[in-house]
């Protein structure tokens, strides 16, 4: 995961104006994102992606929904150290695991189909809406992970080069674990579902 090849065939460019490339074009054209964008062995970048959307993702959760834990009093050493190992500690852990998962389940769902460094890519692009996650709204919250599910999908079904439907079933369980948990999406669904019965019940 921490290889980043010089010169990978179809892969991207480097730094962080292609970061920022890559995040645009994985919203308004992941179709040919995934296409073009993702390279046999080229894992780094989008290591690299993902821990930046954390980044936004937490530290906004931090700042807008006054979530920052606190360490003794020091207002400032608490939020930066939490989110310094969110970061550079679980998000790597967290991406590992659920490119275990997302593997054991096209291993069974598709025979044939690319390796698992492709895979890390697709997970690590299809987190792209969700440095917006930290925002304290619940529907911009549960929109960026279903979008995100969304790009799982697509990206799946376009590096694996398998249908839409297969890509779907595969990329629940992921999905589910990654957006649903990890980004909240599910507590983002919950608190909607409970305004609606008590609007409904009033």
């Amino acid at each position: 995961m921490t290889q980043w090849i010089d010169d990978p065939d179809g892969g991207r460019d480097r730094g962080p104006r292609a970061v920022a490339r890559a995040w645009f074009e994985v919203l308004t054209a992941p179709r040919r994102f995934f296409q073009a964008g993702v390279a046999p062995a080229d894992q780094a970048p989008g290591l690299f992606f993902l821990m930046g959307v954390v980044l936004f993702a937490e530290g906004g959760r931090y700042v807008l929904a006054d979530a920052a834990p606190a360490v003794g009093s020091h207002p400032i050493a608490g939020p930066v150290l939490a989110l310094s190992l969110t970061v550079i500690l679980l998000a790597p852990v967290a991406l590992h695991l659920l490119v275990a998962l997302q593997v054991l389940v096209l291993r069974a769902l598709v025979p044939d189909r690319a390796g698992v460094s492709e895979t890390v890519q697709v997970l690590a692009y299809a987190s792209a809406p969700c440095v917006v996650a930290g925002v304290p709204v619940p529907a911009v919250r549960l929109l960026c992970t279903v979008y995100g599910f969304v790009l799982l999908v697509v990206g799946l079904a376009v590096v694996h080069e398998t249908s839409y439907r297969r890509a779907a079933v595969a990329a629940i369980p992921t999905a589910a674990v990654g957006f649903g948990y990890g980004f909240r999406g599910f507590e983002a669904a919950n608190t909607i579902l409970g305004s609606s019965v008590e609007l409904l019940a009033f």
